[in-house]
């Protein structure tokens, strides 16, 4: 075993010092000195190079045409021309970083039968053919990379980590040992933020951007080919621009609910005795809001709201049986999240008190659908423009007339200036109603819509 090690690693020695030409394609005439930094990057369809050496190497793709697994066969290029030494592997966040980037890191070494160790108290990787060691870092915190002398390092999601984090890191490439210092990242368009200035609108001499084109993972397409059409049907237009096609838009800026037109949602209807009431809450206290909708034929509804000045959850409840206590075919209570923490007076949660009145109105066969954690709001954002219009043109949502608070949030709610924060403060009657329709339309269009507690016998 010891044998077949050191000829594995003598081998890969002799690859680095003859310049990895079969790995990393220098530019021709090029004569990088030892610990210059630079790289060439290439797309699949074609070698991006020039006469000029690159100090980094920046990837960008879209959702699911694989540039995790680009940066992870990146990273081991690395380790490769940098045999002995130390890089770090980063992610956002704890969570994204053990379940994407180092779950892939896995897979490829496993597939590749490439041994490493790791140590999971220190959550470093030790190559064992290349004595090459990777620390997977969440970036959430980045200030503890001080200290560190890097030879690389990569950085997943980068539009999701703080730009903080990609300075510290590049301010670490400073291993005199290194073959080749470098660093690269991977990430989705998301507005014209630091990423875009960075490596785009503004980039800073060095850098290299590579742009990924939709539909050239055929992986994806061979074992999902309908897989951008199914987008469409979940995504508003410009966020499938945005996420599928890696358009960059500014989706924080102006209007929040883009897709509302009064003319074409506003409807005349009334109630279906015949379909169960979807009722929505957002939890404040002044005003009490929630929606109540119906889904006909794959349609939601929105039939009314309730919107209560200094009020409480009991008082909504009453005024909703005052309305509707002669309806029988169902009651979905759907929400805010936060409604579930209890209050420290009473010792009860809002959903406690719901509970309650469905407890002793038993015929309206109540049921609660409501997740553990509120979605982003992004996602809250894109499921009420999605249900609007989506990127097929398809329209699933119309509002009544009587909902005057609903239309004014749909029409008049917006970012702040240069912000991806929904203005809350300009008027404090505003966001409620929309936030209540967006709970109920994520939970439903995640495929959670049968998911909950239900007041009823399933059989």
């Amino acid at each position: 075993m010891e044998s077949v090690r050191s000829n594995r690693l003598g081998e890969c020695k002799r690859r680095t010092d003859q310049e990895t030409d079969s790995l990393w394609k220098e530019p021709p005439n090029s004569c990088p000195e030892r610990r210059e930094k630079w790289v060439i990057c290439c797309c699949p369809h074609k070698l991006l190079s020039t006469g000029v050496p690159r100090a980094l190497k920046d990837f960008q793709d879209l959702w699911d045409q694989g540039k995790v697994m680009r940066c992870v066969t990146r990273r081991s290029s690395c380790l490769i021309l940098n045999l002995g030494r130390t890089g770090v592997i980063g992610a956002p966040t704890y969570p994204m970083l053990r379940d994407a980037t180092m779950t892939t890191f896995f897979e490829l070494c496993d597939r590749c039968e490439v041994p490493f160790t790791l140590n999971k108290a220190t959550n470093t990787v030790t190559m064992d053919d290349w004595e090459s060691r990777i620390l997977f870092r969440s970036l959430e915190e980045y200030e503890r990379l001080r200290g560190s002398n890097l030879a690389w390092f990569g950085v997943d999601e980068m539009t999701y980590t703080q730009e903080g984090a990609w300075i510290r890191l590049e301010a670490r490439l400073r291993d005199p040992e290194a073959k080749r210092l470098c660093g690269f990242g991977a990430w989705t368009p998301k507005d014209f933020d630091w990423v875009y200035r960075r490596f785009r609108a503004e980039r800073v001499k060095g850098y290299r951007l590579i742009e990924a084109v939709p539909f050239e993972n055929k992986h994806i397409l061979q074992g999902t080919p309908d897989y951008y059409e199914r987008l469409k049907e979940s995504y508003d237009e410009n966020f499938y621009r945005q996420e599928a096609l890696g358009e960059y838009r500014n989706l924080h800026a102006g209007q929040v609910y883009s897709a509302f037109q009064r003319e074409v949602h506003v409807e005349r209807m009334g109630i279906d005795s015949n379909e169960a009431l979807l009722w929505s809450w957002d939890f404040n206290i002044n005003p009490m809001s929630s929606v109540i909708c119906q889904e006909r034929h794959g349609r939601i509804h929105v039939v009314d709201e309730i919107v209560l000045r200094t009020s409480s959850t009991p008082e909504v409840c009453d005024e909703f049986l005052r309305r509707y206590a002669g309806h029988r075919a169902g009651l979905e209570i759907y929400g805010d999240a936060s409604g579930g923490n209890h209050h420290t007076v009473t010792g009860t949660s809002d959903y406690d008190l719901i509970r309650e009145f469905l407890a002793k109105n038993r015929r309206l066969r109540g049921g609660m659908f409501v997740p553990r954690s509120n979605p982003p709001v992004r996602d809250r954002v894109n499921a009420v423009n999605a249900y609007l219009r989506n990127a097929r043109g398809d329209r699933r949502l119309s509002v009544s007339g009587k909902c005057r608070e609903l239309i004014k949030d749909l029409e008049q709610v917006c970012y702040k200036p240069d912000s991806g924060q929904i203005e809350k403060e300009r008027d404090s009657h505003r966001t409620h109603l929309s936030d209540a329709l967006g709970y109920l339309l994520w939970y439903r269009s995640n495929g959670l819509g049968g998911v909950g507690e239900r007041g009823r016998r399933l059989v």
